[in-house]
């Protein structure tokens, strides 16, 4: 591999590595507020537990989450020297806001955590509103980079130099709140079903009617509400981002559904394999008319095939496969929530099938695979340019060389990171059990979110 590719593929994977701790990381706080909003209404002790536990893992990712992050920013300065000179002097906003952000998000989370026990039910959950806030700001505020390379505004470049600066402009670009509802709705959505799948999990390996099993019961309806709800959301905006990019790239829209020549009624095409040599979609299922109505609202809109530009600015065309896989899944998590809804409330089921039970244990990675293709999709699909037909990827990355040995040290350190988390994890909930904290809450004066043996 050559530099640039090296370069790429290295901040790839650190971001890919990160985006789990930072979606899961917006979405688990959601869920640890629900459900000290429920325990404070019902004082149902289940739902205090919960939200213990979730604070703990929670913790633990939170601690991942920040170097992941840090290293993200380093791999930035370092590898994309030619793109921080312009968010450096356009777009540095959305950094020093978010210091803010995440500041709050600690700062309320420290409160919550040390401190549940002896402040009042409102100030617990004015604590955990921070938090989420906090999460959801900084999600926001980083994704809003993301969106300005994808519309730039806010700036000219004139002889090489950058003129004419209006930071607002740049942070308030054209598709900063369709990007940011984007990831922040399908944020909660992965933090919920991830919540899901433990829980079905846990289900499947307790006896049914046992005092365990109905706690995760409790925990896998309450995240399959929350799931669902955010996942029709992620849907519905999903149709503004078709909208966007059709205005806005028109290139990555027809790369992602395999449209080489500009037509009215242009069809969707679901799965296949986009092939460049016969300008098709292999195997793929075609919906007549279907794109031409999600980019414009009207059958005959006119979308742009990829022949109308120059093949070196062509996206990858695998970006096709990536965006049908995160339609499909989160097509697939929509529909287990209303159907296990259904299941539960409307024929008043007591239990839930082994197939629907496996269905949820999968939900959770498959949510976490599903933001993995959205970010990769969005990502490429933008290529060759770093900063839409501003600053092209070859022009931004270092001239430094030798990046293969670091590209090993930092696969070999995440490879190592995922494995502590999960060991962290494993180790702390074995000894703290679910039974353990259902018993502490019987007893006068043992505190529950003091209890970190």
């Amino acid at each position: 591999m050559n530099d640039l590719v090296i370069a790429r593929s290295l901040f790839g994977t650190t971001m890919g590595f990160h985006i789990i701790f930072a979606t899961i990381g917006v979405g688990l706080p959601l869920m640890m507020l629900t459900a000290e909003l429920i325990y404070q209404k019902t004082k149902d002790h289940d739902y205090v537990i919960m939200a213990k536990r979730w604070t703990k893992a929670f913790a633990v990712l939170l601690g991942v989450g920040i170097p992941t992050g840090t290293i993200a920013g380093v791999q930035l300065s370092l590898l994309w020297p030619g793109f921080m000179e312009v968010i450096g002097r356009v777009m540095a906003l959305p950094f020093q806001i978010e210091i803010y952000a995440f500041f709050i998000e600690a700062l309320f989370m420290s409160i919550y955590v040390y401190a549940a026990e002896r402040i009042p039910p409102w100030m617990r959950i004015s604590s955990l509103v921070l938090v989420a806030l906090g999460a959801f700001a900084s999600a926001v505020l980083i994704t809003n980079v993301h969106a300005f390379e994808g519309t730039p505004q806010g700036f000219r470049i004139e002889n090489g130099e950058i003129v004419d600066i209006d930071p607002w402009a740049a942070f308030f670009n054209p598709s900063f709140l369709v990007t940011a509802g984007h990831v922040a709705v399908s944020a909660y959505t992965t933090g919920a079903f991830v919540v899901a799948s433990v829980a079905a999990f846990k289900m499947l390996r307790n006896k049914f009617g046992t005092r365990v099993y109905d706690f995760h019961k409790k925990a896998l309806m309450l995240s399959l509400i929350v799931g669902g709800i955010f996942s029709l959301l992620t849907a519905l905006n999903g149709h503004a981002s078709a909208q966007y990019l059709h205005e806005y790239q028109p290139e990555k829209l027809a790369a992602a559904e395999g449209l080489f020549e500009t037509q009215s009624h242009a069809p969707l095409a679901v799965g296949g394999f986009t092939d460049r040599e016969t300008q098709e979609v292999k195997w793929g299922i075609e919906i007549p008319w279907a794109l031409s109505f999600l980019a414009g609202n009207s059958f005959d809109t006119v979308v742009i095939g990829l022949n109308d530009f120059p093949e070196e600015l062509w996206p990858p065309l695998f970006v096709h496969t990536l965006f049908n896989g995160m339609v499909a899944i989160g097509s697939l998590l929509i529909l287990l929530s209303f159907v296990a809804f259904f299941w539960n409330k409307f024929l008043k089921k007591d239990r839930f099938p082994k197939i629907f039970m496996w269905a949820f244990v999968l939900s959770g990675p498959a949510a976490v695979l599903g933001i993995e293709f959205g970010w990769i999709f969005a990502c490429t699909g933008r290529q060759p340019w770093t900063i839409y037909r501003v600053l092209s990827t070859e022009d931004s990355v270092t001239t430094a060389g030798n990046l293969g040995i670091l590209f090993v040290l930092f696969a070999a350190v995440y490879v190592i990171l995922g494995l502590t988390v999960v060991l962290v994890l494993l180790y702390y909930f074995k000894r703290n059990t679910v039974l353990d904290d259902i018993n502490r809450t019987k007893e006068k004066g043992v505190p529950l979110y003091g209890s970190n043996t």
